[in-house]
């Protein structure tokens, strides 16, 4: 599937997320341990931010000015009834260009619908995007090496694609950044997902966690 794609079945899934049934807890508590690495709480944005705002909400309880992200119209319409006093972007991650460093990145069940040979590079963008010290949490799946297929969701077809945790790995290391913490959080008969905190460290060494 392409992003033009991916962006009408989010169109055609937004009010999903947008809805009482939407379970809100689901990442909530994944964020909170990655808040637990973070040292500075000004900027954050949530990539694929779909319309559901509960990541962009936990955000800023925390404290943080955050911006949201989504290729959906239909999630950026919805996401800024929820929340008009956020920033948001209506943009493909694989072409947008961040306009400063953030101390908080969040990319969760989102990249991984781009096109598998634009990962290595989106998540090269994420990690050039963090404030150092920064944190990056994002999702992928639980695989060794490079995949991609789609599968439908209510109805409506969706592309995953995953690197594979070692490529994973390489990269964060090559741009700055290390692993925090890597789990597999969720395992099934579908696919295993995995969830990873990344910080940016100085460039004297690593951060202390």
């Amino acid at each position: 599937m392409t992003p033009r794609e991916t962006a009408q079945s989010y169109d055609n899934l937004a009010s999903h997320w947008n809805c009482d049934k939407f379970n809100r807890e689901n990442g909530i508590s994944q964020h909170k341990r990655a808040l637990r690495f973070s040292k500075v709480k000004e900027s954050a944005i949530d990539i694929g931010c779909g319309s559901s705002g509960r990541i962009i909400e936990l955000l800023l309880s925390e404290g943080f000015e955050v911006e949201g992200l989504d290729i959906s119209p239909e999630m950026i319409r919805l996401a800024k009834e929820r929340n008009p006093q956020q920033v948001f972007h209506q943009a493909d991650i694989c072409e947008w260009n961040f306009p400063k460093r953030y101390d908080f990145i969040s990319a969760w069940d989102s990249i991984w619908h781009a096109p598998l040979e634009e990962h290595e590079a989106i998540l090269k963008k994420l990690c050039d995007a963090l404030e150092e010290d920064g944190i990056l949490i994002f999702t992928s799946g639980g695989v060794d090496a490079p995949q991609d297929g789609s599968n439908p969701f209510l109805g409506q077809p969706l592309y995953h694609a995953a690197l594979g945790i070692p490529k994973l790995l390489e990269i964060v290391g090559q741009n700055g950044c290390v692993c925090r913490h890597l789990e597999y959080d969720q395992q099934s008969k579908q696919g295993d997902h995995l969830y990873l905190i990344i910080q940016k460290v100085d460039q004297g060494g690593a951060s202390n966690g």
